[in-house]
């Protein structure tokens, strides 16, 4: 958890993937932790080469009410030292594989800032489509960001309707 927290962290202070203006503490990336993990979805966690934490990504529900229990919305934070290795890339691809054994049916990307590009070509890479930006969401580092959202079927998508009776993974109980 510390080196989850420094690598959080660093992303608040100096990058635009998160909208937190203040890094969180240990303690409050813990009990984040906790309410994923809780609840079934994947959190994954990665070496760098030299050993260190070298990223994370975990998904979550993109929203809460029950329609949209079939979608999950993914964050992935690289540690600096660790980028430009394809890290981010290789634990995105693991988590849509996670989820998909889980039963969900669409992964949802919120990418802080039009211009990290980095962020966008690695989700283009793994099959994510742009499906729009939100103008002047936020503001942080004394400039207004835009948010870019894109999408990517898991599974059989849309081709087919979920039973409505189930829930994906182990997140809910049966009706």
């Amino acid at each position: 958890m510390p080196a989850i927290t420094a690598i959080y962290g660093e992303a608040v202070r100096n990058g635009t993937a998160s909208f937190e203006l203040d890094p969180p503490d240990e303690a409050e990336m813990r009990r984040r932790f906790d309410a994923v993990v809780t609840k079934g979805y994947p959190y994954l966690c990665a070496d760098a080469p030299d050993g260190a934490v070298g990223g994370y990504a975990y998904a979550g529900p993109y929203h809460t009410r029950p329609a949209y229990r079939w979608t999950v919305e993914n964050s992935v934070y690289i540690a600096p030292s660790a980028r430009g290795r394809k890290l981010g890339q290789a634990l995105t691809r693991e988590l849509v594989e996670r989820c998909v054994q889980l039963g969900f049916r669409g992964m949802v990307a919120i990418i802080g800032g039009a211009d990290h590009m980095a962020s966008i070509r690695m989700h283009e890479r793994l099959g994510f489509v742009h499906i729009g930006t939100m103008p002047a969401t936020g503001f942080k580092h004394g400039r207004w960001l835009d948010t870019v959202m894109m999408h990517r079927p898991l599974g059989e998508g849309r081709a087919t309707d979920p039973d409505p009776h189930s829930y994906p993974g182990t997140l809910y109980p049966a009706r």
